[in-house]
């Protein structure tokens, strides 16, 4: 699985599998040994749980590159890798 950016022990990767559940465009988060997983359009929680403070560091996250999570959905789409993209400071 693709790692994208870490940040604040947050794990971030951008994968693509041909059904259903992924067609969406979203990103996977690892903290604390929970995964989840996040709308990259709305920023939303999709599955999973993390702590109120680190969701909210995700949706900003995903709000200030929300072009570059857009470009790299379309790489996976097609079978390449993802772009790493600067993590939150």
């Amino acid at each position: 699985m693709p790692l994208i950016s870490t940040f604040y022990g947050l794990i971030i990767r951008l994968y693509f599998y041909d059904n259903e559940k992924h067609h969406l465009p979203h990103l996977h988060v690892e903290y604390a040994g929970e995964e989840s997983s996040f709308d990259i359009q709305t920023g939303d929680l999709l599955l999973g749980k993390l702590p109120v403070a680190k969701q909210r560091l995700i949706m900003a996250w995903i709000e200030l590159h929300r072009e570059e999570l857009m470009a790299n959905w379309k790489l996976v789409v097609v079978g390449d890798k993802p772009e790493r993209i600067a993590p939150l400071k």
